[in-house]
């Protein structure tokens, strides 16, 4: 039998995410694939910075973490948008990355292709941790 791991287990497990990058966090996207591993780095191509609110996730339930409420919202450089990293407030150290598309992927564009100036919306982010 796999391990399996109770719905409160799965939301500590989650919740530690904005632990352990803490508060006003940093999202970056750029036009370069994602790296092999959060400790690589940066991809080429920044095309958008954004500093997270204090509490930019809420709190797990159900093995989910959703973003805070609100519009997260600023504005790009042109580009085609391929890989994201979240990194704590310093700006540098990664703590979660993954792939950009339009309609798919980690992070998900109605349309991926940026132009200079353009304001970028994310609507939703969520994470649902595996019960392996």
């Amino acid at each position: 039998m796999a391990i399996q791991l109770s719905v409160p287990v799965r939301n500590a497990r989650l919740d530690a995410i904005e632990t352990v990058v803490g508060t006003t966090a940093k999202l970056k996207i750029f036009s370069g694939t994602v790296p092999a591993a959060c400790s690589a780095a940066d991809p080429a191509g920044a095309l958008v910075t954004y500093t997270f609110a204090s509490d930019w996730m809420t709190a797990a339930a159900s093995g989910t973490k959703g973003k805070e409420a609100g519009t997260w919202s600023t504005t790009a450089a042109a580009g085609v948008a391929a890989s994201f990293r979240i990194y704590a407030n310093d700006g540098v150290t990664c703590g979660v990355q993954g792939t950009c598309d339009q309609g798919s992927g980690d992070l998900s564009f109605d349309n991926k292709t940026f132009t200079a100036g353009q304001t970028v919306v994310i609507n939703t982010m969520t994470y649902t941790d595996g019960n392996v």
